[in-house]
């Protein structure tokens, strides 16, 4: 899944990033090639004991530009993170939804290169934050 990261780098330095959806997630890098790798990583190192649940990224450009830092001096990314990864044994499951619903979720996960199963999942714990 797709995530917005902020990059920065201070003159020569390496380059450092934060994602402001997964509070406590920061890496750096000295290439971008390499901070994308790093990103996976410092994800897998925050939840890979599962105890957490994973918050759905963040697609609106006003929210983000709250995370700025750096005085803004930086840019951007969106960085493809594994969330398979995180997941335990998948149950199956059969549920009953309005048919409209269906297609709603449907048509919003492939906006977001996901499955049905994955947006639901991801769905039910974002509400289960809300508590």
């Amino acid at each position: 899944m797709k995530y917005p990261i902020y990059v920065w780098q201070e003159g020569d330095s390496a380059f450092g990033a934060v994602f402001p959806d997964l509070p406590g997630v920061h890496t750096a890098a000295d290439t971008l090639d390499e901070l994308e790798r790093n990103a996976q990583e410092a994800v897998e190192l925050m939840y890979a004991d599962g105890d957490k649940a994973i918050p759905a990224p963040t697609y609106d450009l006003r929210k983000l530009h709250a995370h700025e830092v750096n005085d803004g001096n930086g840019s951007w990314m969106f960085i493809d993170i594994d969330l398979s990864k995180f997941s335990h044994r998948a149950i199956r499951l059969n549920i009953s939804l309005p048919e409209r619903l269906v297609q709603q979720i449907d048509a919003t996960a492939e906006k977001r290169h996901m499955s049905r199963s994955a947006f639901l999942a991801l769905a039910a714990q974002h509400e289960m934050q809300r508590v």
